[in-house]
């Protein structure tokens, strides 16, 4: 048989943001002794060794703070204090008592966070008037019958209420269009979508009082590409003249429960770029009306891109009532860690039950719904009620504007101000000629009676949602975007959903975890892949070699923008698609996946280039291999094997995409168990070496793992926790409503997960990492410890293996037990962005206690915080104390009835990825019980090593030999560890599509921390600077020729700064910049 090995190399410290180390060298060892003894060996030597820019870097930080010469004191006699001495003179090796012993890198690391960072955390909030947390303590939950508006009350009102103030109507048609949902984007676009945008241009050219507002720029950029130059002139006309409104101007409507802040923020650039570009607009206002529950990211993101206002419909119908009847349905929202009112936004909730004609002129849908024209007998759709609408003529014109009026009176009483809003829409709707014709030509002859009839007290319009806005603005006496008098200030958010009865929208929140998970790594790739990008043209027109570097790739860099922009669709990202729609999702994320993996291999090949001059660019004959690759949409991906043989090494470049230097495991396939690994300067890495599993129990013979590592942490004694892992699983009900994609409603408390035969247990110990891995019938577990010293070491890798495609109606969950005492109250994040409070309520069903997490959820008492880190979004929940559960996977053989038609039967074998990190808090540290918490450094570093996996780039061998390479690391030094490089943006031409313009985005997030956890070694240097960032000497052997603050979807812009200036960023904040390096 073949002998083959598997070797798990694991390793190289790897340094700074998109840095590449050419770090390691892999050789097969030879019995020839003096070869090796001959550590360098011809491996491309980096200009100033590793060593000598060690001690550079601590010098200069010697000199600037002398709280950081006792740490380095501290480390040198931890270094002289070990006494460990290898028989052999090799390393690792095992000392007397048992324990690894690995080389120390002789780099002393330092913590300095300065007080004033520590402060925000524990600062007193501004005062709102309705905290959600409050809300959901007040409201009892109970399900009245209210009349005709089932889910609310009786509205009255006094006939002369308006004879001093006018009501003023805003009559707004829409067409709510998902990009794939029933069916795909493509074949929603030439059914429907299209038709849509061409009688637009006709029917609202006809009457200049017509209007209709827009959201959806995916479908609308597909239409302009199509369009010839007399339809775009005219559509640009329709917009600029106020007749068609773009709201939000996100490439589509983000979901906002399992979406991460980086693709949130990207879809939104993606659209507004869009538009600025091809139309020259900027939205004002944002338009939600279909994401199953509301985040507050969402409201301070569209703040940061300068929008004045915003609207939200689906909310709990409970908490709807509640705001109607105390008149808090529009309200300033406020992030709860905001100490001011500087992330204050205007926001309209909708009152009733749906977005559709029926629930949105009034309380009664059985008048409202003789109000939606397209429903005229005769037609494909009618009222459920009974009573259909009758076209609007001189006969009946006073009757139906009188039936009509009383019901948008009834609207306006729920709101503080005498201007009602009446959205006029619905799914793919105004895609027929006749129905424009149908709705306008009936609307305007009910306003046009009105308008007419002073003693009616009204003035009804068709309107745009901006031209709503204004006149509330107006109304108050306030400026664009202000707080009006006495209009309540609100912070929180608003999950979970639910439409009526028991019905949660919890379910949703892990549907379909494989693409979730396959979302994130895109996303991860995307990002990595743009700062790779902007820094290698960059550099290439700094050297006057833009001409050679291949700057078509930004044609690969806009598809994938627009695949993860695509995929953050509230019905894509959601897991609520038909089977073959998610196929379709699932084959735009691997292709992007893909292209993706082309522009860092581009970007890297021209970056670890020692000399430039010897770059050339071959499409067909690539410089690296890809890390790993997917035979298709729906498998998971095999890293690639690095074949040793006798003709010479091997090269491996390492991408770290974090902007912190990086001790850590990188593992690569190797096809020899006789393998080195030397780093740039020829210091020999150790190695672990581990079987390649076939199967539970069968090694593979053929290939082999190899680990790498660069230094080692000795074990502190902290006192001991119980921490168990358990599997549950969910059911649904026997009878009625059954959980589906959107729905969770469980048949009760989970059951303990068992099977008939115990599990197969795998134990691997060895120097760099130990595992444990347990094979059951529908997952496997492994749980791994690194023993490496800084953050990869302080926290525990778990991962899931889960394959329930056997199941039927079942939930599988991973619940941890612990002795926390945390009582009702747990942690969930929103968009990995902030973290949001819970509170388990014993008034709410089981279901309603689940939360989406995005990346994280904690659970804490007053001496310790368990965090689960994921990597994917999930549903979570804490429904004892001491307990933190994650749903991991759901199978379900029925639809819920919300209009998908189908069950969740389209399982995949899916790896959900998890840190669990056990942290203490400090003596003296009280926890607090505010509407705030924050993630403690280490967590947000353990977050951020588990999102952005170091991406190891094979470098193929070559004929004429391998030129020689040096680690490209970016910075000029170490950015301040509460800061995170959201992205590095290359900005597209105006002229030219296919290639970037000379300016690039960078978008700066300064993290909250809580200090208040005892922060172990980070395993690198560590400061913070109270939110100043130098940004001229940051780019190594860059010019910066251009500093200018803009909004975050770059379409507003500041004064240009000074270039030598700082910026500043508050604790929370997101910024954006424009940059011209060269």
């Amino acid at each position: 048989m073949k002998l083959k090995k598997q070797v798990t190399v694991c390793g190289g410290a790897i340094f700074c943001v998109a840095v590449f180390s050419l770090y390691l060298m892999l050789d097969r060892v030879q019995h020839d002794p003096a070869r090796r003894q001959n550590g360098g060996g011809n491996f491309p030597r980096s200009q100033i060794s590793v060593l000598q820019n060690r001690i550079e870097q601590l010098e200069q930080l010697l000199e600037e703070n002398h709280q950081i010469i006792s740490h380095i004191k501290d480390s040198v006699l931890e270094l002289t204090d070990t006494g460990a001495v290898s028989p052999s003179g090799q390393l690792p090796f095992r000392s007397a008592n048992g324990s690894w012993v690995l080389p120390f890198d002789g780099r002393p690391t330092f913590l300095s966070v300065k007080p004033q960072d520590c402060q925000f955390a524990q600062g007193r909030r501004g005062q709102t008037d309705l905290q959600m947390l409050d809300v959901y303590s007040l409201l009892k939950f109970d399900n009245v019958d209210g009349g005709v508006w089932k889910q609310g009350f009786e509205i009255t009102y006094e006939p002369g209420e308006w004879d001093s103030e006018p009501l003023q109507v805003f009559v707004v048609p829409h067409s709510h269009n998902d990009p794939g949902w029933i069916k795909t984007f493509d074949k929603y676009y030439t059914d429907q979508t299209q038709h849509i945008f061409n009688n637009m241009l006709v029917k609202l050219t006809e009457d200049p009082r017509r209007k209709f507002i827009w959201s959806e720029i995916s479908y609308f950029a597909k239409w302009w590409e199509s369009a010839d130059m007399h339809k775009q002139e005219a559509m640009r006309k329709l917009i600029l003249g106020g007749q068609l409104e773009m709201v939000t101007g996100g490439w589509v409507m983000s979901d906002e429960a399992n979406v991460h802040y980086f693709a949130m923020i990207d879809q939104l650039i993606e659209g507004h770029q869009w538009l600025e570009k091809n139309v020259g607009v900027t939205p004002r206002s944002g338009w939600a009306v279909d994401p199953f529950g509301h985040s507050a990211t969402m409201p301070y993101l569209l703040k940061r891109a300068n929008l004045t206002s915003m609207l939200i419909q689906r909310v709990h119908y409970s908490i709807k009532k509640h705001f109607a009847s105390t008149r808090s349905l529009e309200f300033m929202w406020r992030q709860a860690w905001d100490q001011k009112s500087s992330t204050d936004i205007f926001c309209h909730m909708m009152p009733f039950y749906s977005y559709d004609v029926p629930h949105t002129c009034g309380p009664d849908p059985k008048i409202c719904c003789q109000f939606d024209f397209k429903r005229l007998p005769g037609g494909r759709v009618n009222c459920p009620w009974k009573v259909p609408p009758r076209a609007v003529v001189e006969a009946n014109v006073a009757e139906r504007a009188h039936l009509l009026l009383d019901q948008y009176r009834k609207k306006s009483k729920l709101f503080r101000s005498k201007v009602v809003l009446v959205p006029l829409g619905d799914d793919f709707r105004y895609d027929k000629a006749l129905e424009w014709d149908q709705q306008y030509l009936n609307y305007q002859r009910l306003f046009d009676y009105m308008n007419s009839h002073p003693e009616m007290h009204v003035q009804a319009q068709f309107g745009t949602l901006t031209e709503y806005f204004t006149a509330v603005y107006k109304a108050n006496n306030v400026p664009q975007g202000a707080r009006p008098p006495d209009y309540p200030v609100l912070s929180g958010d608003f999950f979970a959903y639910a439409d009526r009865e028991d019905h949660y929208w919890s379910g949703y929140y892990t549907s379909r975890p494989f693409y979730k998970s396959m979302d994130r790594v895109l996303e991860s790739h995307l990002r990595g892949a743009e700062i790779l990008f902007s820094l290698a043209v960059a550099h290439a027109r700094h050297t006057g070699m833009e001409g050679r570097y291949p700057t078509s790739d930004y044609t690969l860099l806009t598809d994938a923008r627009r695949t993860v922009a695509l995929f953050q669709h509230h019905d894509a990202i959601t897991g609520t698609a038909k089977e073959n729609v998610v196929i379709d999702y699932g084959n735009r994320l691997l292709h992007s996946l893909q292209g993706l993996k082309r522009v860092i291999i581009n970007a890297a090949h021209f970056l670890v280039m020692k000399n430039k001059d010897v770059y050339r660019f071959y499409q067909t004959e690539p410089f690296l291999e890809t890390d790993d690759r997917r035979a298709t949409q729906d498998s998971l991906p095999q890293r690639t094997l690095i074949e040793l043989d006798q003709s010479g090494p091997r090269y491996l470049v390492l991408f770290n995409p974090v902007e912190q230097d990086r001790l850590c495991v990188v593992t690569v396939l190797v096809n020899s168990a006789r393998v080195r690994v030397l780093t740039e300067d020829g210091q020999t890495l150790p190695v672990q070496l581990s079987a390649q599993w076939s199967s539970a129990s069968q090694m593979s013979a053929e290939v082999f793992q190899v680990w790498l590592l660069q230094s080692i942490r000795r074990k502190d004694d902290p006192q001991e926790l119980k921490v168990q892992i358990q599997f549950v699983t969910y059911g649904t009900r026997s009878s009625k409503d059954k959980s589906g994609a959107y729905l969770f409603l469980p048949d009760g408390k989970a059951k303990p997960y068992s099977q008939k035969e115990p599990p197969v247990v795998r134990v691997v110990e060895g120097p760099l990492f130990s595992e444990v891995v347990a094979f059951y019938q529908h997952f496997q577990q492994t749980i791994r410890i690194h023993n490496v010293p800084g953050v990869d070491g302080l926290s525990l890798d778990v991962t899931t293996m889960v394959d329930i495609r056997e199941q039927s109606n079942k939930e599988l969950a991973m619940r941890l037990v612990t002795d926390i005492q945390n009582d009702d109250t747990f942690y969930t994040d929103l968009n990995g962005f902030q973290m949001q409070p819970r509170r388990r309520f014993l008034k709410l069903p089981l279901q309603a206690n689940f939360y989406p997490i995005a990346s994280q959820a904690y659970i804490q008492d007053s001496q310790h915080r368990l965090t689960l880190h994921s990597a994917q979004a999930l549903g979570a929940t804490s429904l004892e104390s001491g307990q933190l559960e994650v749903i991991l996977d759901r199978r379900l053989m029925q639809d819920d009835n919300r209009g998908l038609g189908q069950g969740l039967k389209d399982n995949k074998k899916t790896a959900n990825r998890f840190r669990l990190l056990l942290e203490s808090r400090s003596t003296g540290n009280k926890v607090s019980h505010g509407p705030t918490s924050f993630p403690s450094l280490l967590s947000h570093l353990t977050s951020a090593i588990l999102n952005h996996e170091v991406i190891a780039l094979p470098v193929l061998p070559k004929k004429r030999g391998i030129p020689p390479l040096h680690t490209f690391a970016p910075f000029t030094g170490a950015l301040p560890c509460d800061f995170h490089v959201i992205n590095l943006r290359s900005i597209q031409h105006q002229q030219d599509t296919h290639s970037p313009s000379p300016y690039t985005a960078l978008i700066l997030h300064r993290k909250g921390l809580d200090c208040g956890l005892e922060t172990p070694n980070p395993g690198f240097n560590c400061t913070t600077t109270e939110g100043q960032l130098g940004l001229s000497s940051l780019f190594r052997n860059l010019d910066l020729q251009l500093l200018q603050p803009v909004s975050l979807s770059l379409m507003y812009s500041s004064p240009p700064m000074a270039n030598d200036s700082s910026v500043s960023l508050e604790p929370m904040e997101i910024s954006a910049f424009r940059l011209k390096l060269r």
